[in-house]
């Protein structure tokens, strides 16, 4: 599912995300949201949220 639209994130939800140092590269971050950061209701860089996972940031590319 598409991570460009804040309605389809949940707090909790398992997502593919990329970190600001890992954008060049592409390489995604998997993770459960812990806070959504983003609050327009969508964005065309992806919902930026916080992991549980060692409170990393970044934009959901994917909802698993």
């Amino acid at each position: 599912m598409d991570g460009k639209k804040r309605a389809n994130i949940e707090i909790g939800a398992l997502v593919d995300i990329v970190l600001k140092k890992d954008q060049r590269s592409g390489t995604l971050t998997r993770g459960h949201v812990k806070k959504i950061l983003t609050n327009s209701p969508q964005h065309p860089h992806g919902i930026k949220v916080m992991l549980e996972e060692q409170n990393q940031v970044g934009r959901v590319q994917e909802i698993i």
